[in-house]
């Protein structure tokens, strides 16, 4: 990654100078997210129960704007114990041909992932959006927006400014294409991969390579189950995928997403698949916001009620996973599952209420049976500017 890095910043400096917008060469603009989360739970008698909690579940401060020839932005999350950093990087547009960034962002992987946390119709994002996407990384990246396509690829390492003991590197890439014509009429296809190489997950201080998903929502770490586990300490290669559909028409929307990856240490093998559909309802009227630019749902304009928008949204969420010896049966073959009722009310374009009402099941297919279900009430105060 080092000489991507190197690469970038040249391209940078073989820029032409010019004054930013209205001859201001730096400019700065402040903002953030609060998001107030609580849970409740029913849970089995299997396992370890889930606790009734409440967190700031997200405390974000950013700045952006402009430094000469370049934009940048930092941003970083205030909620946990210590100080995480989000997006934190440089860019640079050369027109039509599109958008270099050099530093720490999300990377490019499915719809429920490049879709932001504000905008979202629930509290999480699915299973793959959870557990698969790279989220944030070290690396360079080229976006453009030709006509009503969108694609992006980047370069990246596994490393983060948070977790530099993640060590390996990784490669990948997203497109989309929507040609409706006008905001509330919406179809959006898209595709996205990734194929990423970790360095000895597990051994000399870096963490373990497992896929266990929250079905229950973010508080519910009792009802994990692991899916699949690369954590002996050898090198291990993943390769990622995503099929992207949504439409919008008025205040209706559906979309759904099928995602997998496959995982091989050279001893092991993995492979988890996963899939979800949803619909959404703005019963005042309105329509899920989207933005063209980058293939992505973004805030809902034009409220209609002084008292706000009310949005119901039902998802169905799955999640498998296998793994074996190369040659042998399998070690482990797991599900996940869940329902999920939401309501939001907007109160603001930038300030709602998030309800959510959830389903789940985990099974173990070897031993054909129920490990944990669990019944959860989740809600949000979330306001951003």
């Amino acid at each position: 990654m080092g000489s991507c890095a190197v690469a970038a910043c040249a391209v940078f400096a073989a820029a032409p100078v010019f004054a930013a917008d209205d001859d201001r060469p730096v400019t700065a603009e402040i903002g953030g997210r609060l998001h107030l989360d609580f849970a409740s739970f029913d849970n089995d008698g299997r396992g370890t129960p889930n606790k009734d909690d409440t967190e700031v579940r997200r405390a974000w401060l950013d700045v952006s704007g402009k430094l000469f020839v370049v934009d940048y932005k930092m941003e970083a999350d205030f909620s946990g114990d210590r100080v995480e950093a989000k997006d934190v990087y440089l860019s640079r547009s050369f027109g039509d041909a599109g958008r270099l960034t050099v530093g720490q962002f999300k990377q490019y992987f499915s719809l429920d992932d490049r879709t932001g946390s504000n905008y979202g119709s629930f509290l999480e994002r699915g299973n793959a959006g959870t557990s698969l996407a790279p989220l944030y990384r070290l690396g360079a990246s080229w976006q453009a927006n030709p006509g009503d396509f969108t694609w992006a690829a980047s370069l990246y390492s596994l490393e983060s400014i948070d977790a530099w003991q993640v060590k390996g590197r990784a490669a990948g890439g997203r497109a989309t294409w929507a040609p409706s014509p006008a905001a509330g009429d919406v179809l959006h296809l898209g595709v996205s991969a990734a194929r990423e190489l970790y360095d000895n997950p597990g051994a000399s201080g870096a963490p373990g390579l497992r896929i266990r998903p929250r079905p229950a929502g973010h508080l519910s770490d009792e009802s994990r189950l692991t899916l699949v586990d690369f954590s002996a300490g050898r090198d291990t290669d993943v390769d990622k995928w995503s099929l992207e559909y949504a439409q919008v028409r008025g205040p209706w929307s559906w979309q759904g997403e099928f995602s997998g990856a496959t995982f091989d240490d050279g001893l092991q093998r993995g492979k988890v698949l996963a899939g979800y559909g949803m619909l959404s309802w703005f019963v005042t009227g309105e329509s899920r916001g989207y933005d063209r630019r980058t293939g992505r749902f973004a805030r809902i304009k034009d409220i209609r009620h002084t008292a706000g928008a009310f949005e119901l949204a039902l998802r169905y969420d799955q999640m498998r996973g296998d793994q074996h010896l190369v040659g042998l049966p399998d070690l482990r073959d797991g599900s996940t599952e869940a329902w999920t009722l939401a309501g939001n009310w907007y109160l603001r374009d930038n300030l709602r209420f998030m309800l959510n009402l959830i389903e789940s099941r985990n099974r173990d297919r070897l031993a054909d049976v129920t490990v944990d279900r669990t019944r959860a009430v989740t809600g949000r105060l979330q306001f951003d500017f």
